[in-house]
């Protein structure tokens, strides 16, 4: 590629992510040669501006027209705009729960390395967005998931946050590995790696062997997929990584790294397999006629992530198990194609405020009281009120009590199941039982916070950056509980539900 061919390319649409991977670049150099007596929270700021300033820029070009560049591999259209704002939305407020998180073991010498390794990430997460092809898809993920996996072992000193970073490596390795198998086997019938030439191929593929061929190719992407959200039955890793993981660390994975995995899933999926006739008449995509087993998988999702929560007393893992019962919801949503995008991006949305903001909160008691048990929680609402009322406003959220985002975000989905022509009432009636048992457990941490005498007086001072995350959380929750047209509304001006999709 020539000089004058690289001038060509319209290089402001990859702002935002020349922006992070400047900075990541920048506080890679500055850790190095900084002295090691200089507290490395300068980085974390620089790295929290670096954000906003990529935020800037995303919002500078909301009104750009589709665009795409270096052959079609890289695309700025309304779906990578859209996850984009939540990715760097939710990695802003994960910064600011990591500039307070002070451990009292193996960080202080990896703190430099934890704010530009989160940038990575971040941008590995940007890129997936807005991928149009599976080369540049699987260096997004692989950049998302390799920076992932030295984060949750960052703590080098600390038994379980080695363990966590081992069983991470391993079962990510094994699903990245079942991902490019998959994906190898729709490069090999397209004879292409770009998503639009492969959906233009596959539209003209009527054999039945190509399309059995197809169908394992789905398949494995599916379920290597299937372990970047957590997905039952592939969620076994998560509870022990969100348990020996740093805080701010399993807030990303919660929020930013499972967002990156749907946006994955819904790029792949849509791209190439909803352009594959399959039937007597070709007229049935071959996503359709396999949507039964994604509903299945949406199931046992809810089913498992929510029973298993009902046991667990160590609060991380309970939130773990609470994140593995929001995947099967935003799993409902891509198995039904009902309001596929919009359903998706609410609830992404809802779910970044309300649980980064239950993460700022937990933070503050597993630090101060030095264990993560359910327990500590109890006689919050003594201590500090405005905390307790704050995680209460996030478990009702998460729990989908009505005048929370997550009751709107659980309500689109859960009518999304019945708008398609083949109604889901299956999955919607797993949907509703679900959603009760989830009570047991998210109420049982209020009836700790609320009804339960404290084993301490002592008042509960609360980082000026945890009190912002914490009030950007709740006000959100709040308003897009009360007024989610305000969110649709922007959704639908600034992105016009998404037809340029595919073309």
């Amino acid at each position: 590629m020539d000089l004058e061919t690289m001038l060509s390319f319209k290089w402001g649409i990859m702002m935002p992510e020349f922006i992070i991977l400047g900075v990541a670049t920048a506080l890679s150099i500055l850790d190095l040669f900084l002295p090691k007596t200089t507290n490395r929270k300068i980085l974390g700021w620089f790295g929290f501006v670096g954000i906003l300033g990529a935020l800037a820029s995303l919002f500078s070009l909301l009104g750009h027209e589709t665009t795409s560049i270096l052959y079609d591999t890289f695309r700025l259209d309304s779906f990578g705009k859209a996850f984009k704002l939540l990715l760097l939305i939710g990695a802003a407020m994960v910064m600011l729960i990591a500039l307070s998180y002070e451990p009292e073991e193996g960080m202080k010498e990896y703190k430099g390395e934890f704010y530009y390794l989160f940038l990575t990430a971040l941008l590995g997460a940007m890129m997936m967005s807005s991928s149009g092809d599976l080369i540049t898809l699987f260096v997004g993920l692989e950049l998302l998931s390799i920076s992932s996996y030295i984060l949750a072992g960052i703590r080098k000193h600390h038994l379980q946050s080695n363990e966590s970073a081992m069983k991470y490596v391993i079962n990510g390795g094994i699903s990245t590995a079942i991902t490019l198998f998959g994906m190898s086997y729709v490069y090999g019938l397209t004879g292409t790696t770009n998503l639009k030439g492969m959906s233009s191929v596959l539209t003209s593929i009527f054999d039945t062997q190509q399309v059995y061929l197809l169908g394992l190719a789905f398949f494995m992407i599916l379920i290597g997929l299937s372990f970047k959200v957590a997905s039952a039955p592939f969620h076994m890793w998560a509870p022990d990584v969100y348990q020996g993981a740093p805080t701010p660390v399993t807030a990303f994975l919660s929020v930013v790294s499972k967002t990156a995995g749907f946006v994955l899933i819904v790029r792949l999926l849509l791209s190439i397999f909803a352009s594959v006739p399959t039937g007597e008449s070709g007229t049935v995509p071959l996503l359709v006629s396999l949507q039964d087993y994604m509903a299945f998988l949406a199931g046992a999702t809810m089913i498992i992530g929510n029973v298993v929560a009902l046991r667990q007393r160590n609060i991380k893992r309970l939130f773990a198990y609470s994140s593995i019962a929001q995947a099967g919801y935003i799993l409902v949503a891509v198995s039904t194609f009902a309001f596929i995008f919009d359903a998706m991006w609410f609830y992404l949305g809802a779910y970044l405020f309300m649980n980064l903001g239950a993460f700022a909160i937990i933070q503050i008691i597993t630090m101060k009281s030095k264990t993560e048990d359910i327990g500590e929680f109890a006689g919050l609402y003594r201590r500090s009120p405005v905390l307790a009322v704050a995680m209460a406003i996030f478990i009702l959220s998460l729990a989908g009590i009505p005048g929370t985002a997550g009751f709107i975000g659980k309500l689109n989905i859960f009518m999304g199941a019945f708008v398609v022509q083949d109604a889901h009432y299956v999955l919607a009636s797993i949907m509703i039982a679900t959603t009760v048992v989830s009570y047991f457990y998210y109420f049982g941490i209020m009836t700790q916070m609320f009804f339960r005498p404290s084993a301490s007086d002592e008042k509960i001072n609360v980082p000026g950056a945890l009190v912002a995350v914490i009030g950007i959380g709740v006000f959100a929750t709040v308003l897009f509980g009360i007024l989610p047209n305000i969110g649709f509304d922007f959704l639908h001006t600034n992105f016009g539900g998404f037809k340029d999709f595919i073309n």
